[in-house]
């Protein structure tokens, strides 16, 4: 399904603990990290592809997380040039995502990352909060530190913790 501006719709998921440190996962045999994440079906609502998400890539159900919010809007990036498939219709140029924060309500024995036929991760670490713009892909990163913009007041209501320096995006592209 891709909407009529070229963008796939997608739900991406921030696993938070106790302690507020974030679920990363790598990507099955590749140096690559991530949070979990997985495109709308036609027939789903962002929650539910959120929870189907979530049971395909960590294996947990609803009763093993809290529902702590979500974006209030969609954020996209664009795939670089050499990742669009030009010779698929409709073309998909990138990614609009509602992102949802959940804490996690279960012992770390409940994560299974090889519940679904195709596991997308195969190991997975906890981090500090804004690790991950410093460790995703590239062309994701805009997208997670908006996502952890948003969502930041809800896990620190104190105070949101430092982050990286706004041009950290910009040097450090592969």
């Amino acid at each position: 399904m891709i909407d009529a501006d070229g963008f796939r719709p997608n739900v991406g998921i921030i696993l938070c603990n106790d302690e507020n440190r974030l679920f990363w996962g790598r990507r099955v045999g590749q140096d690559a990290w991530q949070f979990p994440q997985g495109g709308i079906q036609a027939d789903e609502t962002p929650e539910q592809a959120m929870y189907r998400e979530l049971q395909e890539e960590v294996g947990l159900l609803p009763e093993h997380v809290d529902l702590l919010g979500s974006t209030h809007r969609w954020l996209r990036y664009r795939l670089p040039k050499r990742f669009i498939r030009r010779h698929s219709h409709p073309v998909c140029i990138g990614q609009k995502q509602r992102w949802f924060l959940l804490r996690v309500r279960c012992r770390e024995s409940e994560f299974c990352l090889d519940s679904c036929p195709k596991p997308e991760f195969d190991n997975w670490r906890w981090v500090k909060y804004w690790q991950p713009v410093r460790e995703v892909i590239y062309f994701k990163r805009r997208v997670y530190e908006r996502a952890l913009e948003e969502l930041a007041p809800l896990l620190f209501p104190e105070g949101i913790p430092a982050r990286p320096q706004n041009n950290f995006l910009r040097q450090n592209r592969r």
